[in-house]
């Protein structure tokens, strides 16, 4: 009994061939993904540890990694490090907090009503060109150098990304699929629950994403101004004492901080988002 091989056969041989060797072309990829983004950050920190070894960067200047590490380690163990740490996460999370939830309240209210963006988008632009750097002494004078002052601080500069990309994202969503949905009965909360609320998220996680960026940012300065702790306080203090290894291990804190609030961000954007096919095209990438 011979077999036939046609043209069907073939192709489909070849397309079982084809999705193999991307599957084992793809396996390594998936090892080795989560380590890309942190090989050029080792990178450096090799060649800057190399460099100070060699005596290139003079150690008063820029200290080594080594000896960064090792006063990271030392204020670990007396507790310091992370009561400073606490401090900080703890203002740069009410700000945002604050500063998010009205943001999005008053960028639902603009962007949902014709009336409302009338009322107050014209107030909101011109606040959101005000640096925060502009106003932090008048909010030092209002609220003083306690904690208030830092957090109102933190909120005012995380407000306006949240708002900006609620309104732009709501403003966005197609227009004939608002009309098809109205046509189908969709009214009220239900047509704002069900269409433009999904229509939007992405939009409104990029300002959320954008947001915890800049509370640590605007920290950074509130705390060096004003403060009695905090990762900024400890940077301020070991700049008057010259300190290079408190001073850069400050940078690194607020690095990694950023780092991670950012990445928990792009997890919720992930999880929130799993309808979209963007998004389960890069999860199954």
């Amino acid at each position: 009994m011979s077999t036939v091989r046609g043209p069907a056969a073939a192709g489909a041989g070849a397309s079982v061939g084809t999705t193999a060797g991307a599957g084992i072309a793809s396996t390594p990829y998936r090892w080795t993904a989560p380590l890309l983004p942190w090989a050029a950050p080792l990178v450096l920190l090799a060649v800057w540890q190399v460099a100070s070894d060699l005596a290139w960067l003079p150690q008063r200047l820029l200290p080594a990694p080594s000896s960064v590490i090792a006063t990271a380690w030392a204020m670990a163990a007396s507790g310091e490090l992370w009561r400073h740490l606490g401090i900080s996460f703890g203002r740069a999370a009410a700000g945002f907090v604050i500063g998010g939830s009205l943001g999005l309240f008053f960028g639902l209210l603009t962007g949902l009503s014709r009336r409302g963006e009338l009322t107050f988008d014209t107030l909101l632009q011109m606040l959101r060109t005000v640096p925060s750097l502009a106003v932090t002494p008048l909010i030092l004078i209002w609220f003083g150098i306690d904690e208030t002052s830092k957090i109102v601080l933190v909120a005012f500069a995380t407000f306006f990304p949240v708002y900006m990309n609620t309104y732009h994202g709501i403003r966005s969503v197609d227009p004939q699929l608002i009309e098809m949905s109205r046509h189908y009965g969709l009214r009220g909360w239900p047509l704002v629950r069900h269409i433009i609320l999904p229509g939007a998220v992405s939009s409104i996680l990029v300002g959320v994403r954008y947001s915890l960026g800049v509370a640590w940012v605007v920290l950074i300065v509130a705390e060096s101004i004003a403060a009695e702790a905090g990762i900024g306080y400890m940077a301020a203090n070991a700049r008057e004492f010259l300190n290079t290894n408190v001073i850069v291990l400050s940078i690194v804190l607020y690095a990694l901080l950023g780092k991670a609030t950012d990445a928990l961000a792009r997890r919720l954007e992930g999880r929130w988002l799993r309808w979209h096919e963007n998004y389960q095209k890069r999860a199954q990438a």
